[in-house]
């Protein structure tokens, strides 16, 4: 007679805590003919250890032990060809008490399909026999658990991410998430801790070690020894809106640039900043273009109160606040880091930290669409009269048309204030010629974007405003065909300089 074969049940037992096993692993582990578990080459197994209680006399142990794990190899294959083998050898093991019809149990800290060992044996086993995943209780919930606060709510992203990945790559996550569990840390750990440093998350980051077990530890993740972080330990970054280490944090202000107008333009270091605030500061107009946050604070006002904006700012920061102040494109090219830092300067506010965070600017949104008008040196010029008087605008067009540089022009002209542009074009014309082209950039990155490019002599008030931006070329500055149509380009070679080592 053929013998029916057996079942392998991927059982979870959880994150150490013998309790946290669940009724139903209890009775699968306790049925079961034959328990497998895995261990280091030193044979203490801590899945054998919290299964314990819950098995029976006479059941057949498989003990599987790693021929290495953080150790070098002489295996011709490396530490990859060390490990597969293993694996392969592992599975062959508890095949043969599975075609003999054994039910094979095979433990799993945590969950059975969450970075565990039981998925190797799975893969090479499912195929051939039955099989049953008994889920259990994570080292992420254990985690959250042991910090007695929520990791997400409402619609924020939660990320779990392997200590393993590159410093770059860890940073870049962690910017661009909610909250987070890092796991695999051990040797791993200093790396964890640049990248949250790097992210601007340190300072919110948990370092859970041996959660649920009669040794767990909870430290703030800075405060921890890297050479005694053991593998069975997680760092926690919960949620700004549910992160206690924000009861202990000083306020702060920051001012960050949204970009020129598309989402995607905005950095992911940006997006951090704004997930993270307690209150957002700015204009209305780029208020609106943030998502809306339960339990952040919005305090919109209109375009010309800037110095009053940042004293506002800097006073919810003294009294504890996270505050985001929201410019568009750069915050520093025409925008609110000038004001924040001017007024934060004064006495009364002399214990708010305050930082910028940089964006894309518009100059390099409009220049990006039509070719490369900016590829040499260029300036950066506001026609805005309303905090710097005219002659000053005029004399410094004047100078650096003089110094033949292409110019990005900021705040062309407003609803009040039109006839800048016609001046503008009659003091360029004095040193460039009328072909120069100007290149108009109207809500670039948006659903009503536009760019027109005009001869410097042809340009006109009509359908510029406050959304545009315009970049006049130098006399380098030429249009050339390429296989992609017209394109802009001011040379990086000047005549001059051609020939020189």
């Amino acid at each position: 007679m053929s013998v029916i074969p057996g079942k392998l049940w991927g059982v979870g037992i959880g994150p150490g805590d013998p309790e946290l096993v669940t009724v139903k692993a209890a009775r699968v582990i306790g049925e079961a003919d034959v328990v497998a578990f895995h261990s280091a080459k030193h044979g203490k197994s801590i899945s054998r250890g919290v299964a314990a209680g819950y098995m029976r006399e006479g059941q057949i142990e498989e003990h599987l032990v790693y021929p290495v794990t953080t150790e070098t190899t002489d295996h011709p294959g490396g530490y990859q060809g060390a490990i597969d083998e293993f694996y392969t050898q592992a599975a062959e093991r508890l095949a043969a008490h599975l075609e003999s019809g054994l039910s094979v149990v095979l433990l799993a800290e945590g969950d059975p399909l969450f970075y565990s060992s039981y998925m190797h044996m799975h893969k090479r086993l499912c195929d051939r026999f039955d099989v049953e995943i008994v889920p259990g209780v994570t080292s992420v919930s254990a985690a959250s658990a042991a910090l007695k606060t929520p990791l997400v709510e409402r619609d924020e992203v939660f990320t779990v991410l392997p200590g393993t990945l590159s410093v770059a790559e860890l940073t870049r996550r962690l910017r661009n998430t909610d909250a987070a569990a890092i796991m695999k840390l051990g040797r791993t750990y200093p790396n964890v801790v640049a990248a949250l440093k790097d992210s601007g998350r340190l300072d919110e980051a948990y370092y859970v070690e041996r959660a649920s077990t009669g040794s767990e530890r909870v430290l703030a993740a800075a405060d921890v020894v890297a050479d005694e972080v053991p593998y069975f330990s997680i760092a926690i970054v919960p949620s700004p809106a549910n992160n206690p280490v924000e009861s202990r944090t000083l306020g702060e202000v920051v001012v960050v640039g949204l970009g020129p107008g598309a989402d995607r333009w905005t950095t992911d270091e940006v997006r951090h900043e704004l997930r993270a605030a307690t209150d957002l500061v700015g204009y209305v107009t780029y208020l609106d273009r943030v998502p809306m946050q339960a339990g952040q604070i919005r305090h919109a006002s209109d375009n010309k109160v800037e110095s009053e904006r940042a004293a506002f700012a800097l006073d919810l920061a003294k009294r504890g606040r996270r505050v985001v102040v929201v410019s568009s494109g750069d915050p520093g090219v025409f925008a609110m880091a000038s004001a924040v830092v001017e007024i934060a300067a004064e006495d009364q506010w002399s214990t708010v930290p305050v930082r910028v965070v940089p964006g894309m600017t518009a100059a390099n949104a409009v220049a990006s669409r039509v070719g490369a008008p900016l590829g040499h040196d260029y300036a950066v010029i506001s026609l805005s009269d309303r905090l710097k008087p005219w002659d000053v605008v005029a004399a410094r067009l004047s100078a650096v048309a003089e110094a033949d540089m292409a110019i990005a022009i900021y705040n062309p002209a407003s609803k009040s204030r039109t006839w800048q542009i016609s001046a503008t074009r009659d003091i360029l014309l004095e040193h460039r010629g009328p072909d120069t082209p100007v290149v108009i950039g109207r809500a670039v990155g948006s659903e009503d974007e536009s760019v027109t490019t005009v001869r410097l002599a042809d340009l006109a008030e009509a359908k510029i405003d406050m959304r545009c931006l315009l970049i006049v070329g130098s006399s380098l500055t030429e249009v050339i065909d390429t296989g992609s149509g017209p394109m802009i380009l001011t040379p990086r070679r000047y005549p001059a300089a051609e020939g020189r080592a």
